[in-house]
């Protein structure tokens, strides 16, 4: 167990071997790591310095969250799944098993991301500036092993279908399946 640059708020659980304001291996502008209160992180996570999250925070094990993130209240993330950095993210948010979030991401509240989802950042792999990861609206819905591309928009309360690989914006309230994904 390692806590370093972190500021857990009273109550906290943090299992053996969980670590606790890693340094990220580039230099940001703040280290602090704040988490609020009522946290339950779980052994084998990684939360990185220079974060902000929430009230009510639970991660499974293996769960990987980096640095610059700023994540709401009531945030749970499963086993072996990855917030990478530069990412918003509202409260209420459910993150499963093998989720991967690129960097630069904005999930609003109460969205749900079923396992295995992937979400993209770069339409241009070598372009560091080119890198924009999607927008995921209130109350939306991502079924299992669904790919979100980078620079879409998930509307708020759409569902899109397990697999769907998603290259384009989706309507608010609409159902999207396929590849590509498809109203």
């Amino acid at each position: 167990m390692t806590v370093s640059e972190a500021q857990l708020a009273t109550p906290f659980q943090l299992d053996p071997r969980a670590v606790v304001g890693e340094l990220p291996g580039r230099k940001i502008a703040d280290l602090t790591l704040s988490i609020g209160p009522h946290a339950i992180i779980r052994s084998f996570s990684v939360i990185y310095a220079g974060s902000r999250i929430g009230a009510h925070l639970e991660t499974g094990h293996g769960a990987v969250i980096r640095e610059e993130n700023r994540i709401g209240d009531d945030f749970s993330i499963w086993n072996n799944s990855t917030v990478d950095y530069g990412c918003v993210i509202g409260s209420r948010v459910r993150v499963h098993t093998g989720v991967y979030i690129a960097q630069f991401t904005v999930i609003e509240d109460d969205v749900f991301l079923a396992p295995g989802v992937m979400i993209a950042n770069d339409r241009h792999p070598i372009c560091r500036d080119c890198m924009r990861g999607p927008t995921i609206k209130r109350a939306a819905r991502v079924g299992i092993n669904a790919t979100l591309l980078p620079e879409i928009v998930v509307g708020e309360a759409a569902l899109v279908g397990a697999g769907a690989v998603v290259t384009r914006d989706v309507p608010a309230r609409a159902v999207v399946i396929g590849n590509p994904a498809r109203v």
